[in-house]
């Protein structure tokens, strides 16, 4: 089994521009061998507040076509994070996209202070991803200050917790802090994927990163880089390498 973790610079207002960096980056992957790939929070529009319902996306966007095609042609389950309107309401989520063609949405469960003014929650959107004998559990930034949520995956069978973030170099230590301690609490591993560069004219914290079910890391990518952290298991143990885009 092969993960991937994408560290990306998201563009403001230029959505084509941030979707031809998550295709280039998927080829990366697959080409990697890769059976998942993660995108950081809302990594297609970059991290929005008060501008998000311009930006949104529907639950049969279009603009993921590309997306669809790539997921199947690969064979890789590609997780990507956008502001979601369903129905009248707008939710911080990813896109799950499946080789099988299937589209789900997971949507952030616990807001940051600040966010509810733009965005709902919803406990209603929460899939688990089956990847061969593992179950994948996805989260998105604030959910992982909760140690509820990383609680409530494990109850509900996850073996592989996968975060979504966009934390601030001041933050992004308690993330790691926070997710090594899930790791070891709940024997899952974990995989997370940060911005590097700004969103929403603030910096970010980069150091994507993983974890064994021991709450070891495993490896970890730089505060500036853009790429792929890419973690394989074989024969029970985990190995690591950062793909650096050139």
């Amino acid at each position: 089994m092969i993960l991937a973790s994408a560290q990306t610079k998201p563009k403001r207002d230029d959505i084509i521009g941030n979707l031809l960096d998550h295709y280039r980056l998927i080829k990366l992957a697959a080409d990697e061998g890769a059976d998942l790939i993660v995108f950081p929070e809302m990594s297609i529009t970059g991290y929005e507040q008060d501008r998000a319902d311009s930006l949104a996306f529907t639950e049969d966007d279009r603009r993921l076509d590309k997306l669809r095609i790539l997921a199947v042609d690969y064979k890789i389950i590609i997780i990507v994070g956008a502001p979601i309107k369903i129905d009248a309401d707008l939710f911080i989520g990813t896109f799950i996209l499946r080789p099988d063609h299937s589209v789900s949405i997971y949507t952030k469960q616990f807001l940051h202070p600040g966010e509810e003014e733009y965005f709902q929650s919803s406990f209603n959107y929460n899939p688990l991803i089956e990847l061969g004998n593992e179950l994948v559990s996805p989260a998105i930034c604030a959910d992982i200050d909760h140690p509820l949520h990383a609680e409530n995956a494990k109850k509900a069978g996850g073996t592989i917790y996968i975060a979504s973030i966009f934390f601030s170099p001041n933050g992004i230590q308690n993330a790691h802090d926070a997710l090594s301690g899930y790791a070891k609490k709940h024997a899952m591993n974990v995989l997370m994927s940060n911005f590097s560069g700004e969103s929403w004219g603030s910096p970010a914290g980069g150091r994507s990163a993983f974890w064994d079910q021991r709450g070891n890391l495993v490896a970890e990518m730089n505060d500036s880089d853009t790429g792929l952290l890419i973690v394989e298991k074989r024969y029970g143990s985990w190995t690591a390498k950062v793909v650096n885009e050139k």
